[in-house]
């Protein structure tokens, strides 16, 4: 495998530094230290600059938020990094490497990834079952347990050793691997990158050893596809046997079934051969946002922007006889477009 060289010296180019900062800022220029920082762009790219090339970048402390996660509502620990300097040398380093990590991945690693996002696993998903039946007849369905913390971090420096030969940025991604005391933070910039850079070794394993025909994952939820109930069952063992070593273990909750017998469950979509329906808990979920919505006075621009998320959502499936009962006599599309506009006007004159 090729391994690149001579990336620091892009990394603290003053220009990389820039977009890093304008790029981190995107979804955050309403708040007053992130307007600092962008009103006062040249003197923080040079102090943002000199701390990297004299090496003096230390990681600030995460601040740490409980959530309750999904339908299940999981607990996960969020880590939430400061702004400055933190989030913009995120950016700084992953402008430079996203590429390395690309030239590698999988193309239905669909998680996180630009241009491969939920819409692109479904697309795929819903013309395999279709078109050939044969080999989609029955499904595996599997996930990692507790992947992002438990990541081991020296395998992870060993992965980028091989696609990096260049000492200084090797030296910054190991100050963020080792920014925690294990996995990688759930809350990063980097470590949406890092975990699928992490797995993708066990893509390749999957497609190319395993021979899967068909096969798609959403960070660490995977689908794989054959005609062979019985393969299937031997290709679950072979996955935890790479898995462990890769100090990871499979969930005990996975599923084999026959996709004629049943939907599968996947990127928040019930996937049937021929039609799609958004997954029950989100229907529900909107439904009764919807009817919030519908009871305010005047809506604003976080309602609007939920409904064009939702409609967004829904128009990816088979989702018409929803729409026209739920949504269209209670929400008004052109209202909340107006409303969306606005504020577009007023964040865009506020720069």
């Amino acid at each position: 495998m090729k391994t690149e060289k001579n990336i620091y010296e892009k990394i603290v180019e003053i220009d990389n530094i820039k977009k890093a900062i304008w790029n981190a800022s995107k979804g955050k220029r309403q708040r007053k230290k992130v307007k600092i920082i962008i009103n006062n762009m040249d003197y923080y790219s040079e102090q943002l600059q000199k701390m990297l090339l004299k090496k003096e970048y230390v990681p600030n402390e995460y601040e740490k938020m409980k959530i309750h996660d999904g339908v299940r509502k999981k607990v996960r620990v969020i880590y939430k990094p400061k702004f400055y300097p933190d989030q913009c040398i995120h950016w700084c380093l992953m402008q430079q490497i996203e590429k390395l990590i690309s030239r590698g991945m999988y193309d239905y690693c669909c998680g996180s990834v630009k241009n491969r996002g939920i819409s692109h696993g479904m697309k795929y998903l819903k013309k395999v079952l279709v078109r050939d039946r044969k080999n989609t007849k029955y499904c595996l369905k599997l996930d990692i347990k507790k992947f992002y913390p438990n990541i081991n971090k020296e395998i992870l420096k060993k992965k980028f050793r091989r696609i990096i030969a260049d000492r200084n940025t090797l030296d910054l991604i190991d100050l963020i691997v080792d920014s925690v005391e294990k996995g990688v933070p759930i809350g990063n910039y980097t470590s949406q990158w890092f975990a699928n850079f992490y797995l993708q070794n066990l893509d390749h394993y999957i497609k190319e050893q395993l021979k899967i025909p068909y096969y798609v994952r959403y960070m660490d939820d995977m689908v794989l596809f054959h005609r062979n109930k019985k393969k299937l069952h031997q290709i679950r063992k072979d996955i935890e046997q790479y898995l462990q070593k890769e100090d990871l273990k499979l969930k005990e909750n996975w599923q084999l079934f026959k996709v004629d017998s049943r939907p599968l469950d996947f990127l928040g979509y019930r996937f049937y051969r021929g039609y799609t329906t958004l997954r029950r808990s989100n229907f529900l979920r909107i439904k009764r946002r919807i009817k919030k919505i519908s009871k305010k006075r005047s809506i604003n621009y976080t309602d609007a922007s939920a409904v064009f998320s939702y409609n967004g959502w829904l128009k990816h499936c088979d989702s018409f006889n929803f729409r026209q009962k739920y949504i269209k006599p209670y929400i008004n599309m052109n209202k909340c477009k107006g409303v969306i506009k606005n504020e577009s006007r007023k964040r865009f004159k506020a720069k």
